[in-house]
Order: C-alpha cells, then structure tokens, then sequence
C-alpha cells in the first residue's frame, strides 16, 4: 500500500508542476484533465502527509520512552505512544479506501430522465414521486436542479428530464439508473388490491463541448407544430423539434418551449449527453468484467428496487438492502439507501484489491 501511496504523491507533484506551466492554459482539454486528476487525488496526499506525521510522533515517544530519565516526560511519551497506536489503523483503513479507484464521473453535474413504464396511470404517479424525492434529497445536499423537458399525463409524469448542479453530484445519484418498481394500491383501485407498476431513470453524466463535440453532420433536424391532448395544436407555428442523430438512432423531440430555436437547443443538449451517456456505458462494460464492486449502474433494462407501500418496505436488489422507513425515504431521506451502496461498493473493490 504505501509504495503505490509513495507513487500517488510523485505523480501529484508532476501534476503540480503542469499547472505551473503558464501555456497549459491554451491547452484547455489537458488543463481540464490535469486539475481534474490532482483534485482527486490531492485527500489521499493529504492523508498519506497527515499519517507520515503521526508515525514519526511513534518514532519520537518511542526515543523519549528509551532515552529520557524524566518520569513526567516519560509519562507524557507513553500517552501520547498510546493515543497514536490507537489512531494509526483507523487511518491506515482511510488510506485504502482513498487508494481505490476513483470513478473519473463522480465530480461532474448529471442529467436525469425518468420515464413511466408499465402500470399506465400508476407508474405515472410514481414518475412524479420519485423526482420529487430526488428534488427534496437535492435540497437537503445543496443542490440545485433545473426541469429541461416534461410530459405531463393524465395524472403525474410520463416523462421527465432534468438537470442536477453541484459539488460531486454524479456520484450521489450514478447508482440510481435501472428499473424501480412499486407496489401499493392505486387511488382507482376500488377492491383495495396492490398493484404492481414499473418507471425506468436514467442517469446521465454531463458532458461539454470541450470534451466531447457534437458532429451536427451526423444529426437531422426536423420542426413541426406543437401537440396537445387529443391532437389539439398547441401553437401555429412550427416551434417543436426533432433531432436524429443518424449513427445511433437516437431521437430527441422537444416543445416545451414556444420559440423553435430554445427547443433546438434542448434538444442538442439532451442528444449530446444521451450519446456521450452510451460512450460511457460501453466503456463501463468492458471494464466491468475485469473489475469487481460493480453495483449494475447504468443497466438500464436492471430492476434494482422495489418500493413496497403497504409494508412501508424499500429493497434495494442489487445489495441485499432492506429498510422499512419508505415513508421517509420518498419524501428525500436517501442518505441511508446511497450511503449504503457506496459502502458496499467500496467494500467489493477493497476485497477485488485483496485478491489480486
């Protein structure tokens, strides 16, 4: 362990010294990836300097304990002897969890989307509870969000897409992408029977220019009218968009806004990140094979929990987690369902890094 910490802080002093180099900030791509990487790693030297400390406070007591003949300070050396012994495997547990395997995502803003899927009214409802619990838990992080797109239903959300800003917020919500289901009885259900309805989130990584540019070679625009309920014309001009973008089929339409050119921009923003979401997931599934402590996130087709009502029951398949405060849970209390992913995440990676 401390010959790769030795390693960490080589490369962290390097690091340090490119941004000393005035001309990388016409390099905007390197500068990017360099401060970006001596920001993830700058806690484990900050650690590693602190643990360095502490075991050279060892070798000092230890020298007072053999040397000193003054009972007083041999007092105070053999406390503080103790005090260290204590301090330094807690520490040296911090040090590892700090070595694993940062994911390079968990510092960037994310897109989400969360789409009703089967259960008709019911799972539609269920859209409007869940992104009311992901607004309630960004309130309580300090994060702030923004809706980019919605489709409203009869009752609830059919469709929802919205945007997530703050500190480290990809890795708060990047277990959240699959399929949740409820259970529980529909306000329509006259029998009182409990249902079973299904919505899918997905959770997507921003992405800028910088990083990754749009081909608009590669992208169809078509605009036509906007649409209400039944086919009646929202507006008389051609202001909803449509964009394809052709290598990947994949499809982005929006009219929420009245004024074609901001819908466009929707739309390029959603489509971007969807395609730069999939170069992501691909790269993630290569990896997955040869790296444990995968948790199944971006699996999208993936059912990883239930929301069981009448129980009060939140299961999380994935980890085995079950807790019986969903009624606190869907109102934005998920530190304890994120915070136990995390956990049993770094856990599997600390066991893969055992075993190799």
């Amino acid at each position: 362990m401390f010959d790769k910490l030795d390693e960490v802080v080589k490369r962290y002093e390097r690091l340090t010294e490119k941004l000393a180099d005035p001309t990388i900030y016409d390099r905007q791509k390197e500068f990017r990836e360099v401060s970006e990487e001596r920001s993830n790693i700058e806690p484990v030297v900050e650690a590693y300097q602190k643990y360095k400390k502490m075991k050279s406070g060892v070798d000092e007591a230890k020298e007072i304990l053999n040397n000193e003949k003054d009972p007083d300070l041999r007092e105070m050396a053999k406390e503080e002897l103790n005090t260290i012994e204590k301090v330094l495997p807690e520490m040296e547990s911090e040090l590892r969890l700090l070595l694993l395997p940062k994911d390079p995502l968990d510092s960037r803003n994310v897109m989400i989307e969360i789409r009703a899927g089967a259960g008709g009214d019911e799972a539609s409802i269920f859209v409007a509870d869940i992104f009311r619990m992901y607004q309630n838990y960004c309130r309580d992080l300090g994060l702030k969000s923004e809706t980019i797109s919605i489709s409203s239903g009869d009752e609830g959300i059919k469709e929802i897409i919205f945007a997530i800003k703050g500190e480290s917020v990809y890795s708060k919500f990047k277990f959240e992408s699959g399929v949740h289901r409820v259970q529980r009885v529909p306000k329509t259900e006259s029998q009182g029977r409990v249902h079973t309805s299904t919505i899918t989130v997905a959770v997507m990584p921003e992405v800028d220019d910088v990083e990754f540019e749009l081909d608009m070679n590669d992208v169809r625009v078509d605009v036509y009218r906007s649409g209400g309920s039944g086919g009646q014309s929202v507006n008389t001009t051609d202001s909803a968009v449509r964009v394809t973008h052709i290598p990947t089929s994949t499809v982005v339409a929006i009219q929420d806004e009245k004024s074609q050119i901001k819908n466009k921009a929707k739309a390029l923003m959603i489509l971007r990140n969807r395609i730069y979401d999939k170069m992501v997931q691909e790269q993630h599934e290569k990896e997955a094979a040869a790296r444990k402590g995968q948790i199944g996130r971006g699996n999208r087709s993936e059912r990883i929990r239930t929301y069981n009502f009448p129980q009060g029951r939140l299961t999380d398949h994935r980890i085995g987690l079950t807790l019986y405060s969903l009624d606190r849970i869907i109102e934005g209390d998920m530190a304890p369902v994120t915070e136990a992913l995390v956990a049993y995440n770094q856990a599997e990676l600390l066991k893969g890094d055992a075993d190799s």
